[in-house]
């Protein structure tokens, strides 16, 4: 059984809204052109992400990463680990 501690994982779809995290992994089940081109756009491990705001009907789901914003598709952050960061 996992113990739930305060600097858990999720993915990215799992972050409420304003809460921060550290990418640790990407999942091997997505897309591997989409995992290159996230890679490119700075979605590497050890940076900082923010989710600030989901769609009315919860996809796409927008981030902040390296001062920029990005909308990514609820299936598309499915596959993207972050520690939380309090």
């Amino acid at each position: 059984m996992e113990e739930k501690n305060i600097n858990s994982i999720k993915t990215l779809n799992e972050l409420k809204n304003g809460e921060r995290g550290t990418i640790v992994s990407f999942s091997d089940r997505g897309d591997v052109e989409l995992k290159r081109h996230l890679l490119g756009m700075g979605f590497v491990k050890g940076s900082e992400i923010t989710l600030e705001k989901v769609a009315p009907l919860g996809d796409p789901i927008k981030f902040r990463l390296k001062g920029y914003s990005i909308c990514l598709r609820k299936n598309e952050a499915e596959n993207i680990k972050v520690q939380v960061v309090n």
